[in-house]
């Protein structure tokens, strides 16, 4: 129990740390861009909701996927350790090619895809995946959530229409989360 309070309030100073709201002083290091993006990859797990066919039956895991070169250093295993949403747990995996994508979730884009974004966006097409990467004009070319690094501190843009058109419902915490910042990106 003890080990969840720590975690949910590490995970909370994280994301306090990446809306700008706290400042890291000598009692709290600044997480790194990659530990808060690893956060918010587990907390999108709670603000999307998928159509009922993207999981096989009631106690599915909902899977994240990484593909390409992993940038996380195993923050993305730690912050989703032991967790449930739904009553799901979290699986996480690294692939290397996007045919290995099948039954993901969440599909995060390492920014060594970069290259290959359209042909893996193209290949998503139809398929309830939250796609999130920090490649630079990812939700301008069809991803769904991207990471943006401003003033040290991640922020989101989202493509809406994106994800209605992958079958996924975003959550409207999520999408005031994203507001209020400069371009789709």
């Amino acid at each position: 129990m003890e080990v969840l309070r720590r975690r949910t309030r590490a995970a909370a100073a994280a994301l306090l740390l990446a809306a700008g709201l706290l400042r890291a002083g000598p009692a709290l290091a600044a997480p790194t861009a990659q530990q808060v993006e690893a956060v918010f990859l587990f907390y999108f797990t709670q603000f999307v909701s998928w159509p009922p066919q993207a999981f096989p039956d009631s106690g599915s895991p909902i899977v994240i996927g990484v593909l390409g070169t992993d940038p996380f250093h195993g923050a993305l295993d730690q912050a989703v350790a032991g967790e449930r949403v739904n009553g799901r747990p979290i699986v996480v995996r690294r692939l290397q090619r996007i045919a290995d994508a099948a039954g993901c979730h969440v599909l995060y884009i390492s920014g060594s895809e970069a290259p290959r974004l359209a042909q893996i966006l193209s290949a998503l097409k139809g398929h309830a995946v939250l796609t999130v990467s920090d490649i630079d004009h990812f939700a301008r070319s069809g991803g769904i959530i991207r990471f943006v690094l401003i003033d040290e501190h991640v922020r989101l843009r989202v493509n809406a229409p994106a994800a209605r058109a992958a079958g996924l419902t975003l959550s409207s915490k999520l999408l005031r989360a994203a507001a209020g910042g400069p371009g789709p990106g």
